[in-house]
């Protein structure tokens, strides 16, 4: 059995968000690595501390994105493009561009033990809420994004 988010939405879209980073990365498990832990560093300048319960699910959430673009959104020499932002004090919105709008991501549920399949089920457990979104400048590809509310006790140290 298989889900999806019923209708691509829109990215809502802050004028000026309080703490914005973007970059593009090579369509590789190095590129997906690396944007990991540039994300991990942000986070910890913003406010996030390493060792805190939403530093460490935003960085999954991250990584999650990017290897999906990496597996799933990847055309030979085209990168993936991550966006990392607040919208609120407490929220934060991480994006990431693929450039194959024909392989849209979908959430399984079919097999919980298996060793591939699970991203999206990880970040529909972490996120508040996620979904995907064609290119809004018209460009090839998509748009997989996911929001993380962060509560007061996810910004306490990790357990």
């Amino acid at each position: 059995m298989m889900e999806q988010p019923a209708t691509p939405t829109a990215a809502n879209q802050l004028s000026n968000p309080t703490h914005h980073f973007c970059m593009r990365f090579s369509s590789t498990p190095r590129g997906a690595r690396l944007a990991r832990r540039l994300a991990a560093v942000r986070l910890d300048a913003w406010g996030y501390p390493y060792d805190t319960t939403a530093h460490t699910d935003v960085t999954l959430l991250v990584a999650e994105l990017c290897t999906n673009a990496i597996q799933h959104g990847h055309v030979p020499g085209r990168d993936f493009r991550l966006d990392l932002k607040t919208l609120t004090p407490t929220t934060l919105r991480i994006e990431v561009t693929d450039t194959r709008a024909e392989r849209l991501p979908v959430q399984t549920h079919d097999a919980p033990l298996a060793e591939h399949g699970r991203g999206l089920n990880i970040v529909a457990a972490l996120a508040t809420r996620w979904d995907w979104t064609y290119r809004p400048e018209g460009g090839p590809g998509k748009i997989v994004w996911a929001e993380y509310e962060a509560s007061a006790t996810s910004q306490s140290p990790a357990p």
